[in-house]
């Protein structure tokens, strides 16, 4: 039975601590005070390799246009990307499952795969909202330039602060607040003067639709980013490569029926999913799909707000670039805005701002997550360190460490 957020077993009354976001949070922040130098060289390599894959990113979409437009189906486009990304989570399960020791658990079982199927079905909402965002994507491209739909996907940072603050209980402190308000203000910075005006098709002033669409943009992402992390870290036991592989079956099934949607409006012969393709757009699925695999990892063995920062490191390359190939013009007020924002980042984490940690509650004791795991693991068990010292008798150390 529980009891104050404790677990008593009715047949020996040992104690367990119930898992809930707030701990998850709390084991997270002590775990980020003291990770090694190993998990610091991960991260540096994890915001490099984000910052060329998300600049990249926007300047793909926007070669990918015909005389302003798309000639190809975007949902098609989001569609091979899943499968391209279920692909490579296939090939890395079995590179995983054939390298496996002595008296684990096959990961190619049917049985380890339906438990896992049951305990990650979470995943599927974040699937669906990642599929809204896609789409979003292109339709950014439409209203804005490369640079600037960079810049106005860094309000997701403020968006995912106050979900992680109401959903998994994270602390911030007031340093790291004003630290996102200062990104605010940098990108309120940057886009001053920079919608297009005149009306549209439908006689709305494109101002209007534009700010409708970037709410979207910012909230479905952010939400799906939180959802994420969130089933990602509560079943840490379980394989990245088997959650990818439920991830994107998820998104490959939602944007399949997008494009079933579409041949109902537009008839049968929209079903033709590689209709306008181009080598522009090849490259394109290649680098949302590195993208979304490398995402992965952030929300797993990192946190949401570092993989959101790190993007905001691609606005200078996405900025440079969209002027070097795309013969746009940086501005001061992008020059201006880009300043605030690092300067925002840098209070963020610096020393200053951290957190200071909670009393602990009498007779629990959180303890450090790596000393449940082997020394040699590249990895940090974020969630390990939500357990307490004592062990239930007879309790399956493998079993995901929140429930189910």
């Amino acid at each position: 039975m529980q009891r104050n957020g404790m677990l008593e077993c009715s047949h020996c009354h040992s104690k367990l601590l119930v898992q809930s976001p707030r701990t998850i949070s709390r084991a997270y922040d002590k775990h980020r005070n003291k990770v090694s130098s190993k998990a610091r060289a991960l991260n540096f390599l994890l915001v490099v390799g984000d910052c060329i894959l998300v600049g990249l990113q926007p300047i793909l979409v926007y070669m990918c246009k015909v005389d302003g437009k798309f000639k190809f189906s975007p949902i098609s486009v989001n569609f091979l990307t899943e499968l391209t990304k279920v692909f490579f989570a296939i090939v890395m399960l079995i590179f995983q499952a054939k390298h496996q020791k002595v008296g684990e658990k096959p990961l190619l079982s049917i049985s380890t795969f339906t438990q896992a199927a049951r305990n990650n079905v979470l995943l599927a909402v974040p699937a669906l909202l990642y599929a809204i965002n896609n789409y979003l994507k292109f339709i950014m491209q439409l209203y804005f330039n490369p640079a600037t739909v960079k810049m106005l996907s860094n309000l997701k940072v403020l968006v995912i602060a106050v979900l992680l603050k109401f959903i998994m209980r994270r602390k911030f402190s007031v340093i790291q607040w004003e630290a996102l308000a200062l990104l605010l203000i940098g990108i309120s910075v940057n886009q001053l003067r920079s919608l297009p005006v005149g009306p549209t098709s439908v006689d709305v002033p494109i101002s209007t639709i534009a700010y409708i669409y970037t709410l979207i943009f910012v909230t479905v992402p952010s939400m799906a980013s939180v959802f994420n992390e969130y089933a990602l870290k509560s079943q840490f036991d379980t394989s990245i490569y088997l959650q990818n592989l439920f991830l994107y079956g998820y998104g490959a099934i939602f944007n399949f029926l997008g494009i079933l949607g579409t041949v109902v409006f537009k008839g049968p012969g929209s079903f033709d999913i590689f209709e306008g393709h181009s080598r522009a757009t090849v490259f394109l699925i290649c680098n949302n799909a590195a993208q979304g695999i490398l995402s992965s990892f952030f929300f797993k063995y990192a946190d949401t707000i570092l993989k959101k920062y790190s993007s905001t490191v691609a606005t200078i390359f996405t900025g440079l670039a969209s002027a070097a190939l795309l013969g746009h013009t940086l501005t001061m007020n992008f020059l201006l805005g880009v300043s605030i924002v690092f300067i925002s980042m840098h209070q963020f984490f610096s020393p200053l701002a951290k957190v200071k940690d909670d009393k602990p509650e009498p007779s629990i004791e959180f303890v450090d997550a790596q000393k449940h795991l082997p020394s040699d693991s590249s990895f940090v068990n974020i969630a390990a360190g939500a357990a307490e010292d004592a062990r239930h008798p007879g309790h399956d150390e493998r079993q995901p460490l929140l429930p189910t």
